[in-house]
């Protein structure tokens, strides 16, 4: 059996462009984001070439046409995933994980999912050394799906006794992307794949009709790039400050939640102070069985759901009530 050649693309035409520092470098086409992070994905850009348009955008940055034409792309790379009918999912990206605080992200979509929201979690299996919402959800009990058919099947008909919950491995929904976010690995940073990764709506056509997307921003001043960028783009999107860059809300303090839709922003929690009167004793974040025992707590009712994830589940469960009258539409 022969192993298939795929064509290699030249990319030094856009490496001169996105190359020459943060002072010179010119921002690429929308399209030609998107021809370029294509062949990324597909494997056709050289070790050589890929590592100087990774390091590139790492100096330079990306402009928000070119990540919309790289989360064309990555769409495009997507393993086909049907969506429910006549119901959205809620979209959970998880790439960062624990690092001090723990990682609630589990508790936040079983919370949904036993209010019979269809919940899609995807992400890395490992990452850094850090606890890993894959790995939270495994030690919970809740197997990995092996397949896109295995969590559209888990979003359409439940999952057990956890309700219509999926959690679906990058490498799985996406080898391509998956590939690039390894990467990591041998730059020791981050790159593109890791923003478009959280970017994905890969469920059905990837409209904003099918799925609400959660996203999380760590500091004030991307929250104002992010309202830009999904205000001009078609967007279903939760868009509050995250623990660590994971997008469940911080259990310590209270923040503000806006939902971004069909080129409008609605601010669904705007709290007055943002720490908590009384600040709940939480399990230690790079303590797995800890974590793991405190959520089934919560689950159980021994311990009262934070009151900054409670309100989250709230604005969720907003965003879906209002989105069934939203016409969705391109705001362009």
């Amino acid at each position: 059996m022969t192993t298939p050649t795929v064509t290699p693309f030249p990319a030094a035409r856009f490496i001169k462009e996105i190359g020459r520092g943060v002072n010179g470098a010119r921002a690429l086409q929308r399209e030609d984001a998107h021809a370029l992070f294509d062949a990324m994905l597909a494997g056709r850009v050289s070790d050589l070439e890929l590592g100087a348009v990774l390091m590139a955008y790492r100096i330079k940055g990306e402009a928000p046409h070119e990540l919309a034409g790289m989360l064309e792309a990555a769409h495009a790379h997507c393993q086909p995933l049907a969506a429910p009918p006549d119901r959205q999912v809620v979209v959970i990206p998880s790439y960062n994980g624990a690092r001090k605080q723990p990682n609630l992200v589990p508790l936040l979509a079983l919370l949904l999912a036993r209010e019979e929201i269809p919940v899609l979690v995807h992400g890395s299996r490992l990452f850094n050394g850090r606890v890993t919402s894959l790995t939270l959800f495994e030690a919970l009990g809740i197997p990995l799906c092996t397949s896109t058919a295995e969590a559209e099947s888990q979003l359409h008909n439940g999952n057990g006794d956890h309700g219509p919950l999926a959690v679906l491995p990058v490498d799985v929904l996406s080898p391509g992307l998956s590939q690039l976010l390894e990467r990591r690995n041998v730059i020791g940073l981050r790159n593109s794949s890791h923003t478009v990764a959280k970017m994905l709506q890969p469920v059905g056509e990837h409209s904003p009709a099918e799925a609400l997307r959660l996203y999380s921003y760590t500091h004030p001043e991307y929250r104002e790039t992010l309202t830009d960028y999904f205000s001009n783009e078609p967007a279903n999107v939760l868009l509050a400050r995250g623990t660590e860059g994971e997008v469940v809300a911080d259990a310590r303090r209270a923040s503000r939640i806006d939902w971004l839709h069909d080129g409008h922003q609605q601010t669904l929690v705007d709290p007055t102070a943002g720490s908590l009167g009384e600040v709940p004793e939480l399990p230690q974040g790079s303590d797995v069985d800890q974590t793991v025992a405190w959520i089934r707590r919560v689950l159980d009712g021994e311990v009262p759901v934070p009151s900054p994830i409670a309100t989250q589940v709230r604005a969720i469960q907003e965003c879906l009530r209002q989105g069934t009258r939203v016409a969705w539409a391109s705001p362009l």
